[in-house]
């Protein structure tokens, strides 16, 4: 065979295809196979554990023989011994079957492009026969497309809706890859102060970027407002997405916006993201759970004093509890919250771990515990946005 190759897809789904060799390589074109529907068959003198626990092959251990291979449409032949992938690859072109020779490439029939699978698109890349070369441009691709610098609209993209997207908890890298692909495809971004600001620079000049905290109001509730600007640009025939930070159902009264969408006919797309409650602690050195320490972890938002008529949060419940507390929006008023909780019964030497500006470039840690924390943050003239971890565990990492 030539180092020039035809590219094709092949539809397999209930098709017999022959695998020869349980390895590694084995291991790796086994996944699409079994994804794609093919009737996956496996003969092997030995396979990896990987392979035997894989569902959707069958599986048998022992030599290859020839009659293997009838009624196959398709053969991939990859064992380590080359007098055995040269059989299947001779047999396979007896019976007018594309065999792919896992070894020598070009002594097979067929050869596996570097590929990989993107919100409904299948992309393969040939080379001829430069392996690494086809690998390095996949990944490219791959990269691009995640980033959006190409952009291929793609489920989630509906002219004439909105995608509330959680842009995590300030790192730009910490945002979804379907998040970030949406955020490529937007006609209008509506951003929360709080959105990574690096992903907004990354938008093409054309696109119109909101910010949220500007919008005029009035009389109107700022939410109410922003509501119905989202409204009014998908209805309007714009792709609108909503950019958060952290995830838009943690305190970011993201579903508001969904009913509020809803209510107008607007069809949403929701794109969890990467809370700061569990990511800004863990960046700092502090997982939120860890074996044998602490089995919770409660999320608390600090919007409201504890005294508040409008507070929904059991503070005496929540001093009780031998697991980790997150406080959310709570520099304000962190002498209170800390008294309710000392009230409560939380030891007084009980860790504190506040972060503020979490995964950022000016990202700052202080430690301190229960009874001092108030003082603490204070005299460091901590500012949100912060996060404040109550626990055994805000004393890892110091």
């Amino acid at each position: 065979m030539t180092e020039n190759a035809y590219l094709v897809g092949l539809r397999l789904a209930g098709k017999k295809v022959v695998v020869v060799g349980g390895g590694t390589v084995a291991q790796r074109r086994l996944p699409l196979l079994i994804a794609n529907g093919a009737d996956v068959h496996v003969i092997t003198r030995s396979a990896t554990p990987a392979v035997e626990g894989m569902t959707g092959i069958t599986l048998t251990l022992r030599e290859f023989r020839d009659d293997d291979l009838d009624g196959a449409w398709y053969a991939i032949a990859a064992t380590d011994d080359p007098e055995v992938n040269a059989a299947v690859v001779a047999g396979a072109e007896r019976r007018h079957i594309f065999c792919v020779r896992a070894d020598v490439a070009r002594d097979g029939t067929a050869v596996t492009p570097a590929s990989f699978e993107y919100e409904g698109l299948s992309v393969g890349v040939l080379a001829g026969g430069e392996h690494r070369r086809s690998a390095a441009i996949r990944s490219a691709i791959h990269e691009a497309l995640q980033q959006g610098v190409i952009r291929a609209e793609a489920p989630g993209v509906v002219r004439g809706g909105v995608a509330l997207v959680g842009g995590g908890p300030g790192d730009p890298e910490l945002i979804t890859v379907r998040g970030r692909r949406l955020l490529a495809n937007a006609d209008v971004v509506v951003a929360d102060r709080l959105a990574p600001q690096e992903l907004l620079a990354e938008l093409p000049p054309q696109v119109e970027v909101i910010d949220a905290a500007k919008i005029p109001y009035g009389r109107a509730m700022a939410q109410d407002a922003i509501n119905e600007v989202l409204i009014d640009r998908a209805k309007a025939g714009k792709f609108v997405v909503r950019l958060k930070g952290g995830d838009p159902f943690v305190f970011a009264r993201g579903y508001e916006e969904v009913i509020a969408c809803a209510d107008a006919g607007i069809p949403v797309t929701v794109v969890p993201g990467v809370t700061s409650a569990i990511a800004v602690p863990a960046l700092a050195g502090v997982p939120v759970t860890h074996r044998g320490i602490t089995h919770e972890f409660v999320v608390v938002s600090g919007h409201v004093a504890p005294d508040h008529p409008e507070s929904l949060v059991n503070w005496n419940a929540l001093a009780a509890l031998s697991g980790t507390i997150v406080l959310l929006m709570a520099v304000e008023r962190i002498e209170l919250f800390t008294k309710a909780l000392l009230e409560g019964g939380r030891p007084a030497d009980t860790p504190v771990l506040v972060v503020q500006h979490g995964t950022t470039a000016s990202q700052l840690t202080l430690r301190a515990t229960l009874a001092d924390a108030p003082e603490r943050i204070r005299e460091e003239g901590i500012r949100p946005p912060a996060i404040i971890v109550i626990g055994s565990v805000a004393a890892f990492g110091g």
